[in-house]
């Protein structure tokens, strides 16, 4: 998520002949180059941002491959303007990822030769794109034992080396104990003896520890191991570990250096144990040394993942605390933002520097959960931008802004995307924008069957748009972590299938958007909860959605006409709330704003 300024040209350039010459020495004809750490998380420590060192981009999803005549970095749709802005293009060809996928560009051009790769960068099932796409080059996939970018970055930053902390049963609702209880059950049922975790997400919830190794998301960066007796192994730098965290582990949990993980895996080969470990997100290391020495490996799902994503009552209790907070350092920064910003002297980074300190001053929040975008104009088009002292663009009247932001509080996570009309909004805007709201409505008030899949919801979001040809690039929703990763899954919300059913206590956003390249973007996003729904005579039992996010939506973009009496009823009891929920915890300024803005749309 975190966009940066692009790397100086010069550096760009002598970073590539220097990988370059590595390569050549080591014998590869090219080497892969993916954002991903051995964790295979979305944000990536400073240390292992080889992506970013490279070339220069700096999104949340991306891959290079360099050759010794050419190289390429695929990107997806949200990144397709962002990587021309931060990458020499003269050095690397931009590509879609989907329209141009990297396994086809190397089949294409590697002709002959040894790829490398580094197996603790890559899943299996990437591993196995890449060795049918050497194989029709005539070529071989290679995986290396030291990263040659590692070996030619200099100045590289250390390790992350934050203290672990408890996160206490308040704020979890369920112990360690209990926690491990659950999983050791799962693993004995299916024949198991023990479960690799891979994830810095799963492992800290399943021992109800965060950390600060990472800016946006709250873990401590380790590797575990669960045993069907519940005990477990946690591989982590023990410098982190204070002794409040060692106390509350307790002895069933051991703990380890980082670097007698590999030591473990493998002896859980010469014991012929059957191990559980996740082919979508553990590297292909670690199947490599359960294999070496004789593991039985079976290839499922973390076993953390779908737990961990149904949340408690004391979890969703607490997430609604937090977006109570949340919605009022919003809703006084919009206020701001309506008074003072059709005066054009309020730039994007001024905003981050508003929203960073309204949400950082209020109580339990610990840090953001991720960086601000602030997109005026046309930077709004840009889905995952972020302002910087080369792009930063004052709020303009006559254009949008689109602020999504979010925070990291003890009990919740949030995120929240609003699109606010800076001066007079024009017709083709307010069409946009309506169309986008009647999209999220949709969502919002959907009652669907158990057992139904985000995939098979993510038309109602786009269906205004596609009634006159629109649509947006990037999926509709995400899951949210309990103060955890702001994007987690197995729940989605998106066009691309998905057989993982929404279930209760389950977390998704609800963001349709729409983005003009060159003139301005459009997104609204709320948080929601999904839970039971009260039958209504028909023969399967219902879920519903539970709307989480409290902050107002911007009347001047609204086009009336566009919306039947159902939106328009959706919209004026959503404002009622949010107007009842937040007015007392507001100043008295705001709070007056806030009535006005939460009017109903007839008044």
């Amino acid at each position: 998520m975190d966009v940066q300024t692009a790397q100086p040209e010069a550096a760009t350039e002598s970073r590539l002949k220097a990988l370059r010459a590595e390569i050549k020495q080591r014998g590869l004809a090219g080497f892969i180059v993916p954002l991903q750490d051995e964790h295979q998380g979305e944000e990536v420590p400073a240390h292992a941002r080889r992506l970013t060192w490279l070339t220069g981009f700096s999104g949340s999803a991306g891959l290079a491959i360099v050759l010794a005549d050419q190289a390429a970095i695929f990107v997806d749709g949200r990144y397709t303007l962002q990587v021309r802005e931060q990458t020499n293009t003269e050095l690397f060809t931009p590509l879609h990822v989907s329209e141009d996928p990297p396994a086809k560009w190397i089949a294409k051009h590697l002709d002959g030769g040894k790829l490398g790769f580094d197996p603790w960068l890559h899943s299996p099932a990437s591993k196995a794109r890449f060795d049918v796409a050497c194989t029709k080059s005539g070529g071989t996939l290679e995986a290396v034992s030291e990263n040659p970018i590692d070996a030619v970055w200099n100045g590289r930053p250390p390790p992350p080396d934050a203290a672990a902390r408890v996160h206490e049963v308040e704020f979890s609702g369920e112990s360690s104990a209990e926690k491990r209880g659950r999983i050791a059950a799962g693993l004995v049922d299916d024949g198991l003896d023990a479960a690799v975790l891979t994830l810095p997400d799963s492992i800290a919830w399943l021992l109800n520890i965060r950390g600060d190794d990472l800016v946006y998301a709250p873990v401590a960066l380790a590797f575990a191991i669960i045993n069907k007796d519940s005990t477990a192994e946690l591989f982590i730098d023990p410098g982190k570990i204070t002794a409040d965290v060692r106390a509350h582990l307790s002895d069933e949990v051991s703990i380890s250096a980082r670097d007698e993980f590999v030591a473990a895996l493998e002896s859980l080969g010469k014991n012929k144990a059957c191990v559980l470990a996740d082919s979508r997100s553990a590297p292909v290391a670690v199947f490599d040394h359960l294999e070496k020495g004789g593991a039985d490996v079976t290839k499922a799902s973390d076993p953390c993942q779908l737990p961990k994503a149904c949340k408690n009552d004391v979890e969703l209790s607490g997430i609604r605390a937090a977006h109570h907070r949340d919605g009022a350092a919003l809703t006084e920064l919009l206020c701001w933002l309506d008074l003072e910003a059709a005066g054009g002297e309020i730039d994007e980074l001024a905003v981050i520097a508003k929203s960073d300190g309204l949400r950082l001053r209020q109580n339990n929040c610990t840090g953001l959960s991720f960086p601000a975008i602030t997109g005026a104009g046309p930077n709004g088009a840009i889905i995952h931008y972020r302002a910087s002292e080369k792009s930063n663009r004052r709020l303009t009247p006559g254009e949008l802004f689109l602020l999504d932001s979010g925070g990291q509080y003890r009990d919740g996570t949030t995120d929240v995307t609003r699109t606010i009309a800076v001066g007079d909004a024009g017709k083709e805007e307010q069409d946009r924008f309506t169309r986008v709201l009647k999209g999220h409505i949709a969502l919002a008030t959907a009652r669907f069957p158990v057992g139904t899949t985000g995939s098979q919801l993510d038309i109602l979001a786009r269906r205004a748009l596609w009634d006159i040809g629109l649509d947006y690039d990037h999926g509709t929703g995400h899951g949210v972590g309990s103060y955890l990763n702001v994007h987690e899954g197995p729940q989605r919300i998106s066009k691309i299938p998905n057989a993982q059913a929404l279930m209760p206590g389950m977390i998704v956003s609800d963001e349709p958007g729409y983005y003009k390249e060159g003139a301005y973007g459009i997104r609204i996003e709320n948080l929601l909860a999904v839970r039971e729904a009260e039958a209504n005579g028909g023969d399967r039992p219902l879920l519903e959605f539970e709307t989480l996010t409290l902050a107002p939506l911007d009347r001047k973009l609204i086009d009336t006409a566009l919306l039947t009496q159902d939106e328009i009823d959706w919209l004026d009891a959503y404002h009622a709330r949010v107007r009842d929920a937040l007015s007392a915890s507001l100043d008295a300024k705001t709070t007056e704003w806030l009535a006005g803005v939460t009017a109903p749309l007839g008044a």
